[in-house]
C-alpha cells in the first residue's frame, strides 16, 4: 500500500503546483464559485481586469471574498494609470502615463505618484500590479508602447522605472516590471503577431536593458516577460519561451552578463496571438515554465473554469511525460507561494498617507504648450474635432479620452465630432474637414489627436483643418513626436483623465471650482 500512498500524494502535490503556478482571470464583479473552490485546491493567484471592477467598495469587496477562501493570495491586476487603467476604466484615470511622468523628469515626483497609486490598489486588496512598463521607446512607430513609455532615453527610463518601483512597493503592493528584455524597438503589437527585434546583444545591453537592471537593483518583486523575438539572445523561440533570455540573461548572476533577478517571473498574457496562434496557449505555458517563467497570466480574453483547467492539465501532463521537470514546477510555485506570502495586503497602504492630487499636479507639469502667436484663451462654447484611431489591446476602448468633457465642464455647450481612419478613407479628407467645418458652425475649434507621427490619414486631416481654420488650437494626447501645429499647440504626454483636464485649463485659461 505503500507505494499507493506515495503515488496519491505525489499527484495532489503535482496537481496543486500546476494550479499555483497560474495568474487567471473570471468574468463578472463578484467572485464565481468555481474559482472558490479552485483556491481551495492550489490556486495562489487571481487577476483582475476592468471587468472586474465597478467601485472601490465592490473592488474591496472582491478581494476580501478572495482572501476569505486563501489569505495568502496574490491579487494581481493591470495598473499602470495614464492610457492603462483598471481601476477607472470607465472614466480614464486620476494619473497621468509614464511619458507624462518622463516629460516632467522628476524623479520624486514619479516616486509620489506611484506611492499614491498603490496606496489605492492596497486599499482595494490589491498586492501585485502587472506595471511599471520599463520599455525604451526607441521606435516612433512603436503601436503598443508609445506614452506607456517614460521616454526613448534608456538613462531616463531607468532613473524612473526605479522610483516607479520603489514608490509602488513603498505602499505594499509588489511591482511587476514589463516587458522584459524590452518591447520599445517593436513596429508590431505582440498581442497580434510575434514581433522581431533585430537589435544586437551590444544595443541590447546598452538600450533595452538599462532600465530592467535599474529595477533590479530597485528591489522590484517580480519581471513580465514580453512575447518578441530578439535573434541575438535566442533565433528561434520569443523571450516568454526561451531559457537563454529567462534563465541565461533575466536570472544569471551579474558576474556573468546577467541581471541577476531572484524574483518572480510572470509571463505576458498567454492568448495574445504572438505564443497562442504560434505554439498554442497549453504547449505555450508549459514551453514558458521550462524556460525558467514562475506564473502564467491568462485570463484578458479567456476567463473560464475551462481554460484553468487545461492549463493544469496541460502542465501535470508535461511533468508525467518528461517534457517539464517536477522540480521546475515545484520550485516555479514555491516563488508564488513566496511572493503571496510576502506581498500580503493589509488593506491600508502600509500607512502611505493619501495625496489625492499628486495625479493631476503632474499632469499639470507634464503640459508642455507651443504658441504660433498671441492665443486668445477660449471662453464660449466650441467644437472639438476628435481624431480617433483604432485603440490598441492594452489600452481597450473602454476608457474614454479627449478634452471634450473637461471642455464642456468649463464651457457648456461644448460640442464634438469625431473622425476615424474609416470616416475618412470613405468621404475623402476634403469631405471629412468640410463636415468638420459644419459641424463648428463658425465656433472655434479644437482638434484632438493621438500619435499623429503614426496615422497618415489623421496628418492630412488635421493639414487641411488648420489650413481652413489656422485658429485651431491642437492637443496631442499621444506621443508628440510630429512638429507643433495649430494656433496654439499642446502636448498632454498622454489620454489620461488628469491629462485632459490640465489640457483644458491651459485651452480656456481657468481652472475649474471644487463644486463644478
Amino acid at each position: 500500500m505503500t507505494p499507493l500512498v506515495r503515488s496519491v500524494r505525489s499527484a495532489d502535490t503535482l496537481t496543486r503546483d500546476a494550479l499555483a503556478v497560474l495568474q487567471p482571470g473570471f468574468t463578472g464583479t463578484t467572485a464565481p464559485d468555481w474559482l472558490l473552490r479552485r483556491l481551495g485546491e492550489g490556486l495562489v493567484s487571481v487577476g483582475l481586469f476592468g471587468r472586474n471592477v465597478a467601485d472601490p467598495a465592490q473592488l474591496a469587496a472582491l478581494t476580501g471574498r478572495l482572501r476569505a477562501e486563501r489569505e495568502e493570495l496574490l491579487v494581481a491586476i493591470d495598473e499602470e494609470g495614464g492610457d492603462v487603467t483598471r481601476l477607472e476604466v470607465r472614466g480614464g484615470s486620476s494619473f497621468p502615463g509614464n511619458h507624462a511622468l518622463g516629460a516632467v523628469d522628476d524623479t520624486e515626483l514619479t516616486r509620489a505618484v506611484a506611492r499614491e497609486l498603490g496606496r489605492r490598489l492596497a486599499d482595494c486588496g490589491i498586492n501585485l500590479n502587472w506595471a511599471p512598463s520599463a520599455d525604451v521607446n526607441s521606435n516612433p512607430a512603436n503601436p503598443v508602447i508609445g506614452v506607456r513609455s517614460f521616454g526613448a532615453d534608456p538613462q531616463l527610463v531607468a532613473r524612473h522605472t526605479a522610483a516607479y518601483v520603489e514608490g509602488l512597493q513603498s505602499a505594499g503592493v509588489a511591482a511587476c516590471t514589463k516587458h522584459f528584455p524590452g518591447h520599445g524597438d517593436t513596429a508590431v503589437d505582440s498581442h497580434h503577431d510575434l514581433p522581431r527585434i533585430a537589435a544586437g546583444l551590444p544595443t541590447l545591453q546598452a538600450r533595452e536593458l538599462v532600465p530592467f537592471r535599474a529595477a533590479v537593483a530597485a528591489g522590484t518583486r517580480a519581471v513580465m516577460s514580453a512575447h518578441i523575438l530578439l535573434p541575438a539572445l535566442d533565433a528561434e523561440h520569443p523571450a516568454t519561451l526561451s531559457p537563454a533570455a529567462l534563465h541565461g540573461l533575466l536570472r544569471a548572476p551579474e558576474a556573468e552578463g546577467g541581471l541577476g533577478f531572484d524574483g518572480l517571473i510572470v509571463t505576458d498574457g498567454m492568448e495574445m496571438q504572438a505564443i497562442s496562434a504560434t505554439y498554442g496557449i497549453e504547449r505555450g505555458s508549459v514551453l514558458a515554465l521550462a524556460a525558467g517563467a514562475d506564473a502564467i497570466c491568462v485570463g484578458g480574453g479567456l476567463a473560464d473554469e475551462g481554460i484553468v483547467l487545461r492549463l493544469r492539465d496541460a502542465l501535470v501532463r508535461a511533468v508525467r511525460e518528461g517534457e517539464l521537470p517536477e522540480q521546475r514546477l515545484a520550485d516555479a510555485a514555491a516563488r508564488v507561494r513566496a511572493l503571496a506570502g510576502r506581498a500580503r495586503s493589509t488593506g491600508t497602504g502600509e500607512g502611505a498617507a493619501p495625496a489625492p492630487g499628486i495625479g493631476l499636479t503632474a499632469a499639470r507639469r507634464a503640459l508642455r504648450l507651443t504658441a504660433a502667436g498671441p492665443y486668445r484663451p477660449l471662453a464660449e462654447p466650441v467644437c472639438v474635432a476628435a481624431f480617433t484611431p483604432l485603440a490598441n489591446i492594452a489600452v481597450g476602448d473602454e476608457t474614454p479620452w479627449g478634452v471634450a468633457a473637461e471642455l464642456a465642464r468649463l464651457l457648456p455647450g461644448t460640442e464634438t465630432a469625431t473622425c476615424t481612419a474609416e470616416a475618412a478613407a470613405a468621404a475623402g479628407t476634403a469631405a471629412l474637414v468640410d463636415g468638420l467645418l459644419t459641424a463648428a458652425a463658425g465656433r472655434r475649434l479644437v482638434a484632438v489627436v493621438r500619435d499623429v507621427h503614426r496615422h497618415p490619414w489623421m496628418a492630412d486631416a488635421l493639414h487641411t483643418l488648420l489650413a481652413a481654420r489656422p485658429d485651431t488650437a491642437v492637443v496631442e494626447m499621444g506621443v508628440p513626436q510630429a512638429p507643433p501645429q495649430g494656433a496654439l499647440h499642446l502636448a498632454t504626454h498622454g489620454a489620461a483623465r488628469v491629462c485632459a483636464q490640465a489640457a483644458a485649463e491651459a485651452l480656456t485659461g481657468r481652472r475649474p471650482s471644487p463644486d463644478e
